[in-house]
């Protein structure tokens, strides 16, 4: 027990002190107003440019970071705590802690595979929102979509195999640092197919959220006038 619990502290407090050093430097001054630019996603409608390096690098960072990545984050490892799985972190608050780093070191890792693939393939990994002009259908469709495709420099949608390869290459590399009971072949399919669920919920976020508080910030104005 005591050689696991060192094995545990050893592979995983390196990746603890990896995120912990990302989210200081994404809180820099220099990086705070591209990071609060894209935050709120506003693009409605295709974009008419392809994604420059920049804004590759802003979607890496809100991905990583941003409220719906972090607030799923709560979930997962709120899940994984509840239910004691994996049992090596243990059901308490230090095994929640543990759980939410192990999914953010993924999250940044796969992320940052899928920017750097996507700029080789000439992919644009963002997702862009159909809007409230169109019915509900339309709108949820454009979700599930645009989780598997993604635009090429052209303005094409085309499978987003960056996407495809990050999913699948970050959660079978994680295999090597992660505790024995999900660190097999198994465990890493079940971690890429939930990888695209939460690609559903980012993509559910960007389209309704928007509506979601201007509708509400509309009503708590009319609220104050009245």
């Amino acid at each position: 027990m005591i050689a696991n619990e060192q094995r545990h502290d050893s592979c995983f407090k390196p990746g603890v002190k990896l995120c912990a050093a990302v989210i200081a430097l994404l809180m820099t001054p220099a990086l705070a107003p591209a990071q609060f630019g894209v935050l709120d996603p506003s693009m409605v409608g295709k974009p008419a440019e392809p994604v420059t390096a920049s804004e590759r690098a802003q979607w890496a960072i809100v991905s990583t970071v941003g409220p719906a990545s972090l607030l799923g984050g709560l979930f997962s490892a709120g899940w994984g705590t509840l239910f004691n799985d994996s049992h090596e972190y243990g059901p308490h608050w230090a095994g929640f802690g543990d759980r939410y780093g192990m999914r953010l070191t993924g999250v940044a890792t796969s992320n940052g595979m899928e920017a750097a693939l996507g700029s080789l393939w000439r992919e644009d990994p963002r997702y862009w929102r159909k809007g409230d002009g169109f019915p509900l259908k339309q709108r949820i469709g454009h979700v599930f979509k645009y989780t598997f495709l993604a635009l090429d420099a052209d303005g094409n949608a085309r499978p987003a195999y960056a996407r495809y390869v990050a999913y699948a290459g970050n959660n079978f590399l994680s295999n090597t640092w992660r505790e024995p009971s999900e660190s097999d072949a198994g465990h890493a399919i079940s971690r890429t197919a939930l990888a695209f669920l939460g690609r559903i919920a980012s993509n559910s976020w960007d389209e309704f959220w928007p509506d979601v508080k201007r509708r509400a910030f509309h009503r708590a104005s009319s609220a104050d006038i009245h």
